[in-house]
């Protein structure tokens, strides 16, 4: 066309073929290895009960037991929020929401534990309890009363306990399949797994179960317990989550940091073995760093300071609990391990208000950037990545029910579909 002038290059058409063809390998690698993030929402907690106390009514009766607590102890939004040091802006919507979420689906992710909280049993009573937990867990999915995520804790790998753990998972895996099918949101634990040889080990078992089932290949996938300072660094001085990862050949679906396991393996006090101990955030990070990109979800462990006893008793150990819980949501630490049904209330505040408070200022920049109007009197200049952030962080609100999906279309101007596409979230 008239007017245009050609630009001159130097590089031949022949030397950037000759890029592309040396980093397809490259190329082939970053699909395979970095995904992007799950098309599944991540869980904002997992509730670990021993399996020998599992039974029909455990969820519904964690629920109550949350909202009997809160009953005696913050009889009403103005209580809670003067016993954690909430904005009052916020306690009213945060306190009902809660009441909500523990009425209608107080666990998001249940684990049977058959690890540390079960202990060693005889193995016909472990036998027993795999079965029975497997039946239940099968009778609520038919009932529409399960949880949207549960499953199991096994024993490790490790060679003490090696037979008993590959017995429990497969007792509790047939008996669920016996009952109709592999529930939809089920979850594998492996805990205190070390070396990656460990991980292909139950990479192939869940393989290998896969074929004597009839399941198609990759139904089975895992969650690694990081409770081992040979999880972090391994004796030749390399990282070893990341070759964990590896070793799970696409099967690895989370990572679980070990509070009280990796703290004193460290030797850290019993007095301050917390998921903010120093050592604790050394290994999150170097998890956080590992699993990135790689579809690998990543949670954070628990404390162990219950809310019981007086009322300015269970007010200090809530007050803890929701401090910690905020101080790992802005770590990008999205889940948590609860172990008491008085962490229910504060697990949930801690997150409803998170999303809460960041709605306004989250919407409005992503509504500027998404408007192209960010330059100019703009206090903040969003790039694409900034953006990505902003996208995932209204979609987890949205995921946990913190936020409605009216309201953040009307401030952001950006619908779920848009978001996850925002956020790299891959289709379902």
């Amino acid at each position: 066309m008239s007017g245009q002038h050609a630009v001159a290059t130097s590089l031949t058409a022949a030397l950037r073929a000759d890029v592309d063809a040396s980093l397809a390998a490259v190329d082939a690698d970053l699909a395979r290895r970095y995904p992007g993030e799950p098309a599944e929402r991540q869980p904002v907690h997992t509730v670990y009960v021993p399996a020998d106390r599992f039974a029909a009514d455990t969820v519904p009766a964690l629920g109550a037991a949350a909202r009997a607590l809160l009953a005696e102890h913050a009889p009403d939004a103005d209580a809670f929020a003067a016993a954690l040091g909430m904005p009052r802006a916020h306690a009213a919507p945060v306190y009902d929401r809660v009441l909500a979420k523990l009425a209608r689906e107080p666990v998001e992710d249940l684990r049977i534990d058959f690890e540390d909280g079960y202990g060693q049993r005889p193995d016909a009573e472990e036998d027993a309890d795999a079965a029975r937990a497997a039946r239940l867990l099968a009778r609520a999915h038919a009932e529409g009363a399960a949880p949207p995520f549960a499953g199991l804790r096994m024993k490790c790998l490790e060679a003490a306990v090696r037979t008993r753990g590959i017995r429990t998972l497969d007792v509790f895996l047939t008996t669920l399949l016996d009952a109709g099918t592999l529930p939809p949101g089920l979850r594998i634990t492996l805990p205190k797994a070390g070396y990656a040889q460990q991980v292909a080990a139950m990479a192939r078992l869940c393989e290998e179960f896969e074929k004597a089932g009839g399941l198609p290949p990759g139904r089975l996938t895992f969650e690694i317990q990081v409770e081992t300072t040979q999880a972090v660094l391994g004796a030749d001085g390399r990282a070893t989550v990341a070759r964990m990862i590896d070793a799970g050949d696409g099967r690895v679906r989370a990572l679980h940091y070990g509070t009280f396991d990796y703290s004193a393996a460290c030797q850290v006090g019993a007095a301050h073995q917390a998921p903010d101990h120093p050592v604790a955030d050394h290994a999150k990070a170097v998890m956080q760093a590992a699993a990135a990109g790689r579809g690998v979800q990543l949670s954070d462990g628990s404390t162990n300071v219950l809310p019981v006893g007086s009322t300015q008793q269970v007010h200090r150990a809530w007050r803890l609990h929701h401090g910690l819980v905020r101080r790992a949501l802005a770590r990008a630490y999205y889940q948590g391990w609860d172990m008491h049904p008085g962490h229910l209330p504060t697990r949930y505040a801690a997150v409803y208000a998170y999303y809460r408070e960041g709605l306004p200022d989250a919407a409005d920049r992503l509504a500027t950037y998404l408007a192209g109007t960010g330059e100019g009197d703009a206090e903040v200049l969003d790039e694409p990545a900034t953006a990505r952030a902003l996208g995932a962080f209204l979609l987890r609100g949205l995921d946990c029910g913190a936020l409605d999906a009216a309201e953040v279309t009307a401030l952001a101007g950006i619908g779920r579909p848009g978001l996850a596409a925002l956020a790299g979230r891959r289709t379902a």
